[in-house]
């Protein structure tokens, strides 16, 4: 029998079904694992963008921790928004009790409609305490300019805000190059640094507003990699590839950005 690997996946409920946790289970089922969940917020959402937020108790982010965790266990965690402090240092203080080593963090920030989904007190605790426990971080621009407090205009200022971040001591970065400006004819990059060395991933660019989902898709694609075994250049590439598939067969749904499809036409 072959072995399952088990992804936990923290972060918002998402009622659109196009990002959040829903995201995160759509991604490692694609990869063959199985996805468990740590709800931290609900969000009343669609296609254009957030309504309302509803942060889930602080004891009660640990209590699914500790259900998961003390029972099933997990090859690799992933986490995505995160909205106070008080949730951060949760994720933190069992990452530490149970020892996961695959961490991949993707600091969700801001919605597409420019809803907060990080408070400043949560940024600071995942710079301060969790980055350091982080296998890999997976920023897009914006979150990366917060991250590195420097603006990013080209590749050369990802590689420099990446060298920032890693600073901060995480291990790995992912800057994930979507919205730098310019690409547009030229596709998109991302860039890997792993305190070393830079690896660059480009993909054309593809002409669609429907995008919701991609940073939570792309993180939980590259751990259920790291879970598998994968090291990080192969499961970065394959975590770009398949976003990149998963944007081509997008779902118009709604009227506004509707989701990435990685499940496939």
């Amino acid at each position: 029998m072959n072995r399952l690997f088990k992804i936990l996946c923290i972060g918002g409920s998402d009622s659109g079904g196009g990002a959040g946790v829903q995201a995160d289970l759509k991604a490692v089922h694609a990869c063959g694992c199985y996805g468990l969940t740590v709800i931290t917020a609900l969000t009343a959402q669609n296609t254009r963008g957030v309504q309302d937020i509803f942060p889930v108790p602080q004891r009660f982010i640990a209590a699914q921790l500790d259900a998961v965790l003390s029972d099933i266990g997990a090859d690799a965690l992933k986490t995505g928004m995160m909205l106070t402090a008080g949730a951060v240092n949760t994720v933190v203080r069992k990452i530490e009790q149970y020892r996961i080593k695959n961490v991949v963090v993707d600091p969700v920030m801001i919605a597409k409609g420019g809803w907060t989904m990080m408070q400043e007190q949560a940024r600071q605790a995942l710079v301060k305490r969790l980055l350091p426990l982080t296998r890999v971080l997976t920023p897009n621009i914006p979150e990366a300019e917060s991250l590195a407090q420097m603006k990013i205009r080209s590749a050369a200022g990802m590689k420099k805000a990446a060298a920032v971040i890693v600073d901060l001591g995480v291990e790995n970065i992912v800057i994930k190059g979507g919205h730098l400006p310019g690409r547009r004819n030229s596709g998109s990059i991302d860039i890997l640094y792993d305190g070393n060395q830079y690896y660059e991933f480009s993909e054309d660019w593809i002409k669609t507003k429907n995008t919701h989902g991609t940073g939570c898709t792309f993180a939980s694609v590259l751990a259920a990699n790291l879970a598998q075994g994968k090291r990080m250049y192969p499961a970065v590439e394959q975590a770009k590839r398949m976003v990149t598939e998963a944007i081509k067969n997008s779902l118009f749904l709604g009227k506004g950005h509707g989701p990435v499809n990685i499940l496939g036409k």
